[in-house]
């Protein structure tokens, strides 16, 4: 059964940065490309930023390239996003996931707020 386990969030002023995990278990990690997407109350989820297996292949939102950096470790089974100069527009819950997405393997996510 896969497991996919987001942390790393917490509540930061704008401009700073924060550094989210995502631990993968119940399926294989490496072979998969993964995602990164978030969710505002009241929207849709959108999509963040996608990594190939063995990372050669990024794509990023328009509204975060330049700012987070996806990225992965295959050999302990995470997937990371460092994101800088953080923005009160970024405030959302945090899911990672394949990519494209299993509808099956959404984790609870991890809140990420940014405010003074």
């Amino acid at each position: 059964q896969a497991l996919l386990v987001e942390s790393g969030g917490g509540l930061v002023q704008p401009g700073e940065s924060l550094r989210l995990s995502c631990a993968a278990s119940g399926f294989t990690f490496s072979r998969n490309a993964m995602s990164w997407h978030r969710q505002v109350p009241g929207k849709e989820r959108e999509f963040v930023a996608r990594i190939a297996v063995i990372g050669s292949l990024i794509n990023y939102a328009d509204s975060v390239k330049g700012r987070f950096t996806i990225s992965r470790d295959n050999a302990k089974n995470t997937l990371y996003l460092q994101m800088n100069n953080l923005n009160p527009e970024d405030t959302a819950v945090y899911y990672c996931n394949t990519s494209p997405p299993n509808s099956a393997y959404w984790g609870p996510g991890t809140q990420v707020t940014v405010s003074s």
